[in-house]
């Protein structure tokens, strides 16, 4: 067995003295595992960090195995995203969250959308950490999409609008309109304008309500039923947030 593709490179682990196995999400055939031999030499340990593109041939006798990978450096980020506290924590959340999803599976989307993201979020023209912000809140509603527990964003649950949708049931998922949430919204989860296409105010406090709603149903949905908690990471982006938000209101 062999093939051939680009991977954005997730994690290594150490296997012995001198090799990894190497964690990807590749273009087309979703998050895959592989040993490689002298991964903890000077010249493939600079490689294969998180958030640089690879590529990699796969070989293995039967597709079920391991099987192992020869890698050639192709967008080197990792650097540039380390040197930045908010970059860093954008990229262990997002590589946190494709391990999410299952192996040798494909998901192009989220694969494409996570490469275009680290490249701007290591370009000379940084993004603002909002906008870091807002692309993870937006991937994280994608996400659960891809996993077979999206959101129901496009009318209200109570009447039926598809206009002036302002929270979410934190039970169904579903939208609920101002209208239709009079009464009730101290029980309901906010949501953000930008997290349905509408602008966006580029402020802290609609961000929370962003992260709020995805953390929500991850927890709910994807970390509760699998044991897991949600991402150091994640919280520690949010804390980023907030520094910049009280940093600003000085």
């Amino acid at each position: 067995m062999e093939w051939t593709d680009q991977g954005l490179v997730l994690g290594v682990r150490q296997q012995g003295e001198t090799s990894v196995v190497l964690e990807l999400m590749t273009a087309e055939r979703g998050r895959h595992l592989g040993l490689v031999r002298g991964g903890r030499s000077r010249r493939l340990a600079p490689v294969l960090q998180p958030g640089n593109t690879v590529q990699v041939v796969w070989r293995a006798r039967l597709d079920e195995h391991l099987g192992i990978f020869t890698v050639e450096p192709l967008v080197s980020r990792a650097a540039r995203l380390i040197a930045d506290p908010g970059a860093i924590f954008a990229l262990q959340t997002l590589t946190g969250h494709l391990r999410l999803l299952a192996e040798r599976e494909p998901h192009p989307a989220l694969h494409g959308a996570v490469e275009a993201a680290l490249d701007a979020f290591a370009g000379a023209d940084r993004p603002a950490l909002y906008e870091f912000g807002a692309f993870i809140a937006r991937f994280e509603l994608a996400l659960l999409e891809e996993l077979g527990y999206g959101l129901d964003l496009s009318t209200c649950a109570a009447t039926g609008a598809r206009d002036d949708l302002h929270f979410v049931s934190p039970k169904t998922g579903r939208a609920v309109s101002r209208a239709g949430a009079v009464g009730y919204e101290d029980r309901l989860l906010r949501l953000a304008p930008f997290m349905t296409g509408g602008p966006s105010n580029g402020g802290p406090e609609e961000l929370r309500d962003a992260f709020r709603l995805t953390g929500h149903f991850l927890s709910r949905r994807v970390y509760g039923p699998r044991g897991l908690r949600e991402p150091t990471a994640r919280t520690e982006f949010l804390v980023q947030i907030d520094r910049l938000a009280m940093a600003q209101a000085i």
